[in-house]
């Protein structure tokens, strides 16, 4: 049974931060400010080091700067889900280490990429991880980027052996898997959208949140369409679904955190840059991207 205050806390809208890059380093003031902006329009998380803000390319040093900026910046008005996973147990047991000895409030754990490990393989590899540490742990199924999914009885068994894994980030782009997840978790266990476009329909089969790369832009927008669900009021969350639509489906235009970031430095907020191998918006995606936020600003902000 999962403690109600630390589900209360898990529940709503979690940021999937990008990190900021000028010169090729980290960009510490740009990612200060977009955690102020962040912790300014109410989101009940903040999740550093994941895919959105390309871990896969960060140093060791890099990854625990980045953690320990979140760490301090929350100051306990966030929770803070430090990204942790890997495709070498190993690794992500240190990792997941590393990151509580920072402070985070908890971890999310990608599955093994690479790997394709079968399911056997995964409860071992999560199972190793929550052996390590005792804080929160967010299974994070993603099988577009990792080539493997989580089998609901998997994450059954996982949070049957482990009280402290809690909840999964779900982002296999087909809404039937949280009426799966949830069958086989039962109600307290946390679901959270992996897949922005999909939140509201994941809301309502029965997911508690998103974590969320739109919010890096839209933070009081994703947060307003999260609470009007969670306060019955369908009409308002499918309104601002609706109006949220095209911009979220070009900040997917091409590789995230590609256009997400392109959108954060067309505000100001960050500089575009991303790490090789990814590379800028192609010139055809730049002119999509900008004319659905160029629309969604006519439109006054919803």
């Amino acid at each position: 049974m999962i403690d109600s205050e630390l589900r209360r806390r898990l529940a709503g809208v979690f940021t999937a931060l990008v990190t900021p890059f000028r010169n090729g380093a980290i960009d510490v003031p740009a990612f200060e400010g977009l955690i102020a902006t962040q912790l300014a329009a109410g989101v009940a998380g903040l999740v550093p080091v994941g895919t959105t803000g390309e871990a896969a390319t960060l140093s060791e040093a890099e990854a625990e700067e980045v953690i320990r900026i979140a760490v301090a910046k929350a100051k306990g008005r966030a929770f803070v889900m430090a990204g942790t996973g890997s495709n070498a147990t190993n690794l992500a047991v240190s990792k997941a280490k590393r990151a509580r000895a920072l402070g985070v409030d908890g971890i999310l754990v990608v599955t093994p990429y690479y790997n394709k490990p079968s399911q056997d393989g995964l409860f071992a590899h999560f199972a190793a991880v929550a052996d390590a540490v005792d804080i929160p742990i967010m299974l994070y199924s993603v099988p577009g980027r990792t080539g493997v999914e989580i089998a609901p009885a998997t994450a059954a068994r996982l949070a049957q052996a482990y009280p402290h894994i809690v909840g999964i980030k779900e982002a296999g782009g087909k809404t039937e898997r949280i009426t799966e997840l949830r069958r086989a978790l039962g109600e307290d266990f946390v679901i959270h959208s992996g897949d922005d476009g999909l939140t509201l329909p994941f809301l309502a089969v029965g997911a508690d949140g998103v974590t969320s790369v739109a919010s890096n832009l839209l933070p009081r927008e994703i947060v307003a369409l999260c609470r009007a669900w969670a306060k019955g009021d369908a009409r308002e969350a499918r309104r601002i679904h609706q109006g949220l639509f095209d911009v979220i489906g070009h900040l997917f235009i091409e590789s995230n955190p590609v256009p997400v970031k392109t959108a954060l430095a067309r505000s100001g907020a960050i500089s575009a840059e991303v790490r090789a191998p990814l590379a800028p918006l192609r010139p055809e995606s730049l002119k999509a991207l900008e004319a659905s936020l160029a629309a969604f600003e006519i439109s006054g902000n919803l």
